[in-house]
């Protein structure tokens, strides 16, 4: 059975380098592995072995300082922009000493997921998180750099009651590094109610939600003109158990642009 919501895809964004910003494409191929060119690098911290995140700003305070956009998806070469507006591309080969002097550590640029990779896990101490699920190793899908699935997705009636919440804050979707940005009429976390549902988008592309998306201090941090803000997972850990958007699985890939119409499946 269809839904009569009118749903339509407003944006689409992918993070070429983990923990790093990204950018937005108005239209892209998804395959069952998620959206072309998402994660498709990290950093992998030469002392201890673990893959660089935004989720330790104490030991990567600067991640999100850090730009990352295709040069040329075929060839699969990145250009980086570092916080001074130095740009450097993957392919160069002193890229690694290059992102080592400015984050301060030893690191290496990665496409390859190590065996048994390890993230990078952070808490800040807000009281509405005492019992928040945390995110462990074994939640990554086998062979990538993502933390639980290989797409996320929010809508715009999440962020936009998130504002009604806490109107002093800025939910801006930078904050949440979703793929899929899902412009709806409906109000509140809609999205929560979607859990095993399937989405169609454009032609082809078919969706299972698996899950909600459960928020760390990365939503909080400093990016760009937005500004540090501990309030903005409290207001989603106090209204929403600190969940915003949901996860999704592939079941058919397919090529999408943004105005394209969704279908909500029961």
């Amino acid at each position: 059975m269809q839904s009569n919501q009118t749903i339509t895809l407003q944006s689409l964004w992918r993070y070429p380098v983990k923990s790093m910003q990204g950018e937005q494409v108005t239209s892209s191929d998804i395959s069952v592995s998620g959206l072309i060119g998402d994660r498709a690098f990290a950093l992998l911290d030469h002392e201890t072995g673990i893959i660089v995140s935004a989720k330790n700003p104490k030991k990567w305070p600067t991640m999100f300082a850090f730009n990352a956009n295709y040069t040329d998806l075929t060839t699969n070469t990145v250009t980086i922009t570092l916080p001074d507006s130095t740009q450097i591309k993957n392919t160069d080969k002193n890229i690694n000493t290059v992102l080592s002097i400015a984050l301060g550590r030893e690191v290496k640029l990665i496409s390859q997921v190590p065996k048994k990779p390890q993230l990078e896990e952070y808490w800040p101490n807000i009281p509405e998180l005492e019992n928040q699920d945390i995110v462990t190793d074994e939640d990554m899908p086998t062979g990538t750099f993502f933390d639980l699935a290989n797409l996320h997705l929010v809508t715009t009636s999440t962020l936009t009651e998130l504002s009604r919440l806490y109107p002093e804050g800025n939910f801006a979707i930078q904050r949440f590094r979703p793929n899929l940005v899902l412009k709806t009429q409906a109000i509140g976390f809609i999205e929560s109610n979607w859990i095993g549902k399937t989405l169609a988008i454009g032609s082809a592309l078919r969706l299972k939600i698996t899950d909600h998306c459960p928020r760390c201090v990365m939503t909080t941090l400093a990016q760009g003109d937005l500004l540090k803000d501990h309030n903005i997972l409290r207001t989603a850990a106090r209204n929403n158990q600190a969940h915003v958007g949901v996860y999704a699985e592939i079941i058919q890939a397919g090529n999408v642009s943004c105005g394209d119409s969704i279908i909500l499946l029961d």
